[in-house]
């Protein structure tokens, strides 16, 4: 049988770790791509959006959609590289957590 005391110190160790990764992540950022790199959105550990940038070819104004669909796509493939961050840097603690957008 374990010791409550050995389990309150392993609590606390835990809660510890996960505070630091959490002050980590939120200081992360990532940035995906489309169009072959003509739309770049930036992202930070919490999925919000914090930069954008945009090829001038990718302004047309006959093709506003277009434009439309590359950063979606390109805010879609920086999330993902966020998502695998969280999984690479926290690792067997990610899964006991309830983080939106890592189901």
């Amino acid at each position: 049988m374990m010791n409550p005391f050995d389990m309150l110190k392993n609590a606390q160790g835990l809660q510890e770790q996960l505070e630091r990764m959490q002050a980590e992540l939120a200081a992360a950022t990532e940035t995906g791509s489309s169009g072959g790199g003509i739309v770049r959105v930036t992202v930070n550990g919490q999925f919000e959006m914090v930069g954008i940038e945009l090829d001038p070819v990718a302004v047309d104004p006959r093709d506003i959609q277009m434009l439309q669909d590359l950063i979606i796509a390109a805010h879609a493939n920086a999330c993902e590289k966020i998502r695998e961050l969280i999984k690479t840097r926290m690792g067997p603690l990610a899964s006991g957590l309830n983080i939106p957008g890592l189901g």
